[in-house]
């Protein structure tokens, strides 16, 4: 992968080169998406070198190209064509970076090509949540944190980045409220709820102290006092995200307004979080069905 990437780098023009470079420096973007979107965009830019195109000339015609290019076969290399989800990720970064150094008047039209079918998300019920939760249980330190942090990202609505960046004085008891870091650096303030306080308090209470070697200031520290990564979160739930869809789920099935539940998730995009309402869509259909008399 390493000289795939550097063959990518080395076809391109030494002033698209630089301007990649900036893009994918950006603090705009966080390490995660950077790392996904360097080759996606590498591979973009000497599509480009290949079709004698410079950066700055990408109108809808030339991303038209691509699509069509990122659509077919490929031969040589895989055969089969890539799957739809990959390609709208590699639409996503060459758009990003046409907004980024040409800007947003100048992207070409998204709705060329081929819509990915729309997948829901999988968000248990709230008595599926609580056997999840009621299982992680003991009152040594570790079942303690445990508790606290599956709490915490279910009561708040975290990602679990965002769970393992939280700091001691991030979250507020006087005024129930979690102070999240999200993407992008964008900072937001969540409601910390009745259950998730109690056991984020008996943890540092009772769990916390004995993890503690030195002067670490993160919230959820592991065994050896360090920081945890998000690794330990898919240890003890193997898809935690769901978590996340739950809060949103049920914060819609109680009535709670599209764009409250977008700030508490922190979407820049109402878009993003309209995806819920298809979720609690197929619901009310059940009810409608099993109700209503011409259902």
């Amino acid at each position: 992968m390493g000289r795939q990437n550097e063959v990518a780098r080395e076809s391109l023009p030494v002033s698209d080169r630089a301007l990649f470079e900036r893009f994918l420096a950006s603090p705009e973007l966080s390490e995660a998406t950077r790392r996904a979107y360097r080759v996606d965009v590498q591979e973009f830019g000497a599509w480009l070198r290949a079709r004698g195109t410079a950066l700055d000339e990408v109108d809808s015609a030339e991303l038209s190209a691509y699509i069509a290019e990122l659509g077919s076969s490929r031969p040589g290399r895989d055969p089969s064509k890539l799957a739809p989800a990959t390609i709208a990720r590699k639409l996503a970064a060459v758009r990003a970076l046409l907004r980024y150094t040409l800007g947003a008047a100048r992207v070409p039209d998204g709705r060329l090509g081929s819509r990915r079918a729309r997948r829901l998300p999988d968000a248990p019920k709230a008595e599926e949540v609580d056997a999840v939760l009621a299982q992680v249980s003991g009152d040594e330190p570790l079942p303690l944190r445990n508790r606290a942090l599956l709490e915490l990202v279910y009561s708040a609505g975290l990602r679990s980045q965002e769970a393992v960046d939280l700091d001691l004085g991030d979250v507020d008891f006087e005024q129930e409220a979690v102070h999240v870091r999200g993407k992008g650096n964008k900072e937001r303030v969540v409601p910390l709820g009745e259950e998730a306080a109690y056991r984020v308090r008996l943890y540092l209470d009772h769990a916390r102290p004995e993890l503690a070697r030195g002067a670490e200031d993160a919230l959820f520290l592991s065994a050896r006092g360090n920081r945890l990564n998000t690794s330990t979160i898919r240890r003890l739930l193997p898809h935690p995200h769901r978590l996340r869809h739950a809060f949103a789920t049920h914060l819609l099935e109680g009535g709670a307004d599209l764009r409250v539940i977008q700030e508490l998730l922190g979407h820049s995009s109402l878009s993003t979080t309209q995806t819920y309402s298809h979720v609690d869509g197929r619901r009310l259909r059940k009810v409608y069905d099993r109700s209503h008399p011409r259902s």
